[in-house]
């Protein structure tokens, strides 16, 4: 007789199910979560992206292709650009974070880069969980960890990360460096760039701060990060120092209001399926089975955004015209209710979302009438 399933090992075969017959998952990276803890009552992405559904195809046989993504060229230049900081064992990168994080200590001048390949994300990141352990027990040398594999349950299920790298310092503390191919322009890049680049790395500080919890004596994992990034218009690399508490506090709050991947799935109508090979009145009504919150800010952080903002307008929902409207507009979820409210043929006139749509009425029918005399 077969060993019972597990709760664990249900869920993962059920997740299985969702993607389709022999759809490998698509990991659930740093860039991904920090989007999701953005919107955490999106239940259709939070289902998504814990079965590892490629959106982007998904999408695409939905009939709403996403442009969403970064260029072929743009990787390209990114990776050209890391290789560059990180050569010879990563000498220019620990020099930077020496200058810009931890002057005091001794200067890297040897540095251990440990060998981090294994099997499988699950043993590449045991193997980082070692690797850091062993480096913070070898006090006074400074460690490089080169896209080292780390761990985050996300709603119930593993998400498994790799950030650019982590330093481990002489004093056993831990650094979160993160390499982007962006500019800095006379010591200061875009801001939109750089606060995308913290949520990312807010992220990585969580992942970090569950492993050194488990370590006895808990080595401190640094809530500043090091950006690095090319230098005005050169090649050469720069860095700063950039604080992420406030992006850790909110994602770390963000993520916990997730709601867990095994209810989703357990709410779902039997036979969901949300494989690209099914047709696309079936592959519609599948993601029309699980709700979604959508947003404009969507646009920017999910391949599924076209999709979900004409389902949106087609409803009149005001989700469409931003979150702000929405929490003004109290329990008046359509467009139609709102028209309806301000029109004085429906709401409650002591609520007082009803209330300003009524006076905004007035006020715009009192200028009409001014005008036209």
């Amino acid at each position: 007789m077969p060993p019972p399933r597990t709760r664990g090992t249900a869920l993962r075969q059920r997740l299985a199910e969702l993607r389709g017959p022999g759809t490998p998952a698509k990991a659930l990276d740093a860039r991904a979560l920090a989007a999701l803890a953005a919107n955490p009552g999106c239940e259709r992405r939070a289902i998504l992206d814990g079965a590892g559904v490629d959106k982007a195809t998904l999408a695409d046989a939905l009939g709403s292709p996403s442009a969403f993504g970064q260029s072929q060229f743009a990787l390209t230049r990114g990776n050209a650009f890391e290789a560059k900081v990180k050569k010879d064992g990563g000498a220019e990168l620990l020099r930077l974070v020496h200058e810009r994080l931890d002057p005091g200590a001794a200067p890297p001048a040897a540095a251990a880069v440990p060998d981090l390949s294994a099997i499988g994300p699950e043993g590449r990141t045991a193997r980082t969980a070692l690797a850091l352990r062993e480096a913070t027990a070898a006090a006074g040398t400074w460690t490089l960890l080169d896209h080292p594999m780390i761990a985050l349950e996300v709603a119930g299920s593993p998400a498994f990360l790799e950030p650019d790298a982590v330093v481990v310092h002489p004093d056993g503390s831990w650094t979160v460096v993160e390499i982007k191919s962006f500019p800095m322009l006379d010591g200061a890049a875009d801001p939109a760039k750089v606060g995308a680049a913290a949520r990312q790395s807010a992220v990585y500080v969580l992942a970090l701060e569950e492993i050194a919890a488990r370590l006895d004596p808990a080595p401190r994992v640094h809530h500043r990060v090091l950006l690095v990034c090319p230098k005005d218009f050169s090649n050469l690399p720069t860095a700063s120092a950039v604080d992420v508490r406030k992006q850790r506090a909110v994602t770390r709050r963000q993520l916990a209001r997730l709601t867990r991947v095994q209810d989703i799935a357990d709410a779902l109508p039997e036979g969901v399926c949300f494989s690209p090979e099914l047709p696309a009145e079936q592959l519609t009504a599948a993601v029309e089975a699980v709700p979604a919150m959508y947003a404009p800010e969507c646009l920017a952080a999910c391949e599924l955004a076209f999709h979900c903002r004409a389902r949106a307008r087609t409803a009149g929902a005001v989700t469409s015209l931003g979150r702000s409207v929405r929490a003004d507009l109290g329990g008046l979820t359509t467009v139609e209710d709102v028209l309806a409210a301000a029109r004085g043929e429906s709401g409650d006139p002591r609520d007082p979302a009803v209330a300003a749509l009524r006076r905004a009425a007035e006020l715009r029918a009192e200028a009409l009438g001014t005008m036209c005399r």
